[in-house]
């Protein structure tokens, strides 16, 4: 038996495949002049704009990636001040991680050209069907977060 191509599975991964090959063709945040943000950088700047204050062992369980992954993701956002780290006040081996000033244009930046892709994505649909698709694929995603997975997810959040 194979498994159809329209699968959700299959379905969402070529969707995602296809949004990062469309992010990756714009030219994004020029990071002291010299290198556009990579997508992992972009990410990594995104989730700290909605999570101040992460150490870096749990920004990168969120993006999972290997830690040392993303050190070298950080780096060149760090050298060019648009995060910084600061020593833990409760364990001294630990960083947190915060976005400075400097991030502000950076995130507008990744903003505008999510809104483009997601512009590009959803042509053709209606509003109202934009704005179903958006809310059926959170339960999906709901459905699947380590929560649900623990707990009958039977419910809406």
């Amino acid at each position: 038996m194979s498994i159809p191509a329209d699968s959700l599975g299959f379905l969402l991964a070529d969707i995602s495949r296809l949004m990062r090959r469309a992010y990756r063709q714009y030219t994004v945040n020029p990071i002291a002049d010299t290198q556009p943000l990579t997508l992992a950088q972009s990410r990594a700047l995104v989730y700290l704009s909605r999570h101040q204050g992460l150490r870096q062992v749990e920004l990168a369980e969120l993006l999972e990636v290997q830690p040392i992954t993303l050190t070298r993701q950080l780096e060149p956002l760090a050298k060019a001040q648009l995060i910084e780290r600061r020593l833990d006040a409760r364990d001294k081996r630990a960083y947190r991680l915060y976005l400075t000033p400097a991030a502000a244009p950076q995130l507008a930046a990744i903003a505008e050209v999510t809104e483009r892709i997601k512009q590009q994505a959803l042509a053709g649909l209606s509003a109202t069907e934009a704005d179903l698709l958006n809310l059926s694929l959170r339960r999906v995603r709901d459905n699947l977060s380590p929560a649900c997975l623990i707990e009958a997810c039977d419910e809406p959040s």
